[in-house]
């Protein structure tokens, strides 16, 4: 959604005019291109400029599809001083954190060191988006809260860089994407939610990613509008590789965040694990329960995208199967689907559950007060 951003009197209005909220995901962005080089040993500065990054995917640059808007984001987003969007901690507290009362806004950012082939360079350019979500946003406005990148397809750098960020109370989750060189479920990851688990982090699975392996099931597909509609189809592997590959089991308190690609298909991807689980448990012996207990006990999930059935009771027949306790709310601030806090909840919802919605899940997950 397209929002146009006006100097009125609504946004100047008092932030108590407005139900209190929580965005689970918003992207900050670097205004230039070598922002990180502050946070980056000379080594890797030269190894930019002389041999740049090389990914998983095959594409020259950037995400598969090109994006229906610049930086797939909001064309009023674009912040007056210059640069892309999400890249001005001034302009975003003017168009979404002070208009919206948003208390607590996690920060999720993309195109970081995930998905590059040199694991070093990977975990150095994660490190350094880590001390820069510091230096530029957490430090800079106390609703901000980071999530720490890690370089994903190196479980060991990955773990240390979560033990190392422990205790930091700038950061409130792991930042994982749900494309990666295998599904998330295998062992390779399973440092990754070792130490999570360890710091009482959840681990938060976003669309996209770079795994180098085509981005539906049956290969690539011809419009940008089927790389949106797939993420569903790449959380549900990944959902189902954790559930099955016994990581819920063996990791009892480790939460996940699945984000940015919807809830709906939650229900009946359960219902289908239960029911095979049932005939082929034999198989998967470390999968002691039904497969639907673990997703219901041990997984969130953010909003944007929300789907939104002809019939509003078709919403809360799944919503009250996954728990009102589970869903978290986001705008995905300042991409172009962005979802507007006052139009995303249809009429009929209790104000235990509104609140809980916009704020109270996301404040008891992440751990504020």
């Amino acid at each position: 959604m397209n929002i146009q951003f006006r100097e009125n009197s609504e946004a100047a209005s008092p932030l108590t005019t407005k139900t209190a909220i929580a965005d689970c995901d918003i992207h900050p962005a670097r205004a230039t291109r070598t922002e990180l080089y502050p946070y980056l040993a000379k080594r890797w500065q030269h190894h930019l400029e002389v041999y740049g990054v090389h990914a998983y995917q095959g594409m020259m640059e950037g995400p598969p599809y090109p994006k229906a808007q610049p930086n797939a984001s909001r064309r009023d987003a674009y912040p007056p001083e210059g640069g892309p969007q999400g890249s001005s901690l001034s302009f975003m507290q003017k168009q979404l954190l002070d208009p919206n009362n948003v208390q607590l806004g996690v920060l999720n950012p993309l195109n970081t060191g995930q998905g590059i082939r040199n694991h070093e360079l990977s975990a150095a350019l994660c490190s350094a988006i880590n001390d820069w979500q510091i230096d530029k946003w957490t430090s800079k406005d106390k609703r901000l809260k980071a999530s720490i990148v890690v370089g994903n397809e190196d479980g060991l750098s990955a773990a240390a860089e979560i033990r190392e960020r422990a205790g930091d109370k700038n950061f409130v989750q792991v930042l994982l994407l749900s494309r990666n060189v295998e599904p998330l479920g295998q062992r390779r990851y399973w440092p990754i939610y070792q130490a999570a688990e360890e710091a009482g982090l959840p681990v938060g699975v976003h669309a996209f990613g770079f795994g180098g392996n085509p981005i539906t099931p049956s290969g690539w597909p011809s419009y940008y509008i089927e790389e949106m509609v797939g993420h569903s189809q790449c959380q549900q592997s990944a959902l189902a590789s954790l559930v099955l590959e016994g990581v819920f089991e063996r990791f009892p308190k480790l939460k996940m965040v699945m984000i940015e690609a919807g809830f709906g298909w939650a229900p009946s991807l359960a219902w289908r694990l239960d029911k095979v689980w049932q005939r082929l448990r034999s198989e998967v012996p470390h999968v002691k329960r039904p497969p639907s207990e673990y997703i219901r006990e041990q997984v969130w999930w953010t909003t944007q995208p929300m789907e939104d059935p002809e019939r509003r009771e078709d919403l809360f027949d799944v919503i009250n199967w996954i728990g009102w306790d589970r869903l978290l709310f986001a705008t995905d601030y300042p991409h172009w689907d962005y979802d507007e806090p006052s139009r995303v909840l249809p009429a009929g919802v209790s104000e235990a559950n509104r609140s809980a919605f916009y704020l109270g899940n996301a404040k008891q997950l992440y751990g504020i007060a």
